[in-house]
């Protein structure tokens, strides 16, 4: 048996940096004092979430991942604790931005870094203003504890992607994200949607699936967003086995025996019964498949 623990957090963020920071190592420390090696922190944690409004006085977030504070003082977090911690940030990267994620190892080592693949762009979610595409392509990191995949908030709505991380030999799925109500319309709730996507890709892989988002109320001039945080930890057959509430500023820890599903996958043969060579017009955006 090759069990592993891992966790989930969400927090409400304010103003400051180093206060946010703090509350994640908060929450980091009380996951591990519940056992938990892997421990996700929510997306772009150490602000609040800018991209609400299109404003340039924000690009002052982003830093190189070497002056980084969030990864600089996490690095020791997880030396000290010897759990593995994927950190989101905004990256600077000379004249580029991303909407990035490193991932630290148990010896506080950073494995590399992720850049968001899907940027989203609507009202209050104006990301295409501040983030270029990612370019890294998705990635499997293996960690001490685990071979983890990690997508970034709008990622998740992406089944391609959850199934290239699986294909890639991802043991864990794992999901940092902002979300929360519409500014234009606050009639939408898109929490039981957001769920149903990310439980899908736990089932159609067999793989658990942590997703970690934010709580509280942000509020940029006429716009406001409430984060409905909700996060919770996915069992490979889809099934929730732990959830915050919309509110609550909180940790969630689950078990999983990683070689017991490595057989479970194998049994189930759905991907010894895959048909790339049936697959290739996914390749295409408008659903014909142009053969040169």
């Amino acid at each position: 048996m090759r069990k592993v623990k891992v966790a989930a957090t969400q927090m409400s963020c304010s103003n400051n940096i180093e206060e946010n920071i703090k509350k994640a190592d908060k929450l980091v420390r009380e996951a591990a004092s519940q056992g938990a090696q892997i421990i996700q922190i929510q997306e772009l944690f150490e602000t609040p979430y800018f991209c609400q409004k299109e404003k340039s006085d924000y690009y002052i977030y982003a830093t190189e991942v070497e002056k980084n504070k969030a990864i600089t003082h996490f690095k020791k977090v997880a030396k000290e604790l010897e759990v593995v911690l994927p950190i989101s940030f905004y990256e600077k990267k000379n004249n580029a931005r991303y909407n990035s994620l490193a991932v630290i190892d148990a010896d506080g080592e950073v494995l590399g870094v992720y850049r968001k693949s899907h940027i989203p762009d609507g009202p209050g979610y104006e990301e295409k203003f501040y983030f270029n595409p990612g370019d890294t392509g998705f990635k499997v990191w293996d960690t001490r504890y685990a071979k983890i995949g990690i997508g970034v908030c709008w990622d998740q709505w992406y089944p391609e992607a959850a199934r290239c991380m699986a294909l890639m030999g991802a043991e864990i799925l794992f999901y940092p994200t902002a979300i929360g109500s519409e500014p234009h319309d606050d009639t939408i709730d898109s929490k039981d949607h957001w769920q149903t996507v990310m439980l899908g890709h736990a089932a159609s892989n067999l793989v658990p699936v942590v997703a970690s988002n934010r709580v509280g109320v942000e509020e940029d001039e006429d716009f406001k967003i409430t984060f409905y945080g909700s996060s919770f930890i996915a069992g490979p057959q889809g099934n929730k086995v732990e959830e915050a509430d919309r509110t609550e500023e909180t940790v969630l820890v689950a078990e999983f025996d990683l070689d017991a599903l490595d057989i479970q996958r194998i049994e189930w043969g759905i991907f010894r019964d895959r048909r790339p060579d049936l697959y290739k017009i996914i390749t295409s955006y408008d659903g014909e498949l142009i053969i040169k």
